[in-house]
């Protein structure tokens, strides 16, 4: 386990937003337990990743135990050029790299991510949801962030999806901050 200290940065190169990368986006699927070493190993050929990670915290024999953990087990998401998608293999901690075909879709996913995470929100693995009414929050630190609403007994979550991997994560919200969108997804 990871020292607070020595676990990567979730955005390398440190930049104002994502949109500031240049280059193509592609997502790593790893090998087991590989993001954090991959973006170590990224760190050290000078390319740019985004690993979104949040904390989890879990008791064990009278201990607490707080663990930084990526969001989408097992995907890493970095940008370059075609020539750097190459060396990944050179790591030889990728055992995939998908594609994207609509650049914009996923660099508007991430967003959402990236912006959730600089406000310090806890954000947390949610199942991917299919379809739903889309809403928008429309105050506070996560103004803007656009996802579908979950209600459970106690709270309600703002799903985010990652489309292209078919993952989500959710962050609990207040829903008199939430508007209705338009179109349903």
């Amino acid at each position: 386990m990871l020292k607070e200290s020595e676990n990567p940065p979730i955005i390398w190169p440190e930049v104002e937003s994502l949109r500031d990368f240049t280059g193509l986006w592609w997502v790593a699927h790893t090998k087991s337990r590989n993001e954090k070493a991959l973006a170590h190993d990224l760190i050290r050929k000078e390319m740019s990743y985004f690993l979104p990670m949040s904390w989890r915290v879990r008791r064990q024999k009278r201990r607490t135990i707080r663990s930084l953990l990526p969001l989408f087990s097992g995907y890493l998401f970095f940008c370059g050029q075609e020539n750097e998608r190459t060396e990944l293999w050179r790591t030889n901690r990728v055992a995939s790299i998908i594609e994207v075909k609509d650049q914009e879709q996923l660099v508007n996913e991430l967003l959402q991510i990236e912006q959730a995470l600089r406000v310090g929100a806890p954000l947390s693995p949610h199942k991917y949801i299919k379809a739903g009414q889309r809403y928008r929050i429309i105050a506070g630190p996560l103004a803007d962030l656009q996802g579908i609403v979950v209600k459970t007994k106690n709270a309600a979550r703002l799903v985010l999806q990652i489309d292209l991997l078919g993952q989500a994560a959710s962050v609990e919200i207040d829903t008199d901050m939430i508007e209705k969108l338009e179109e349903a997804h």
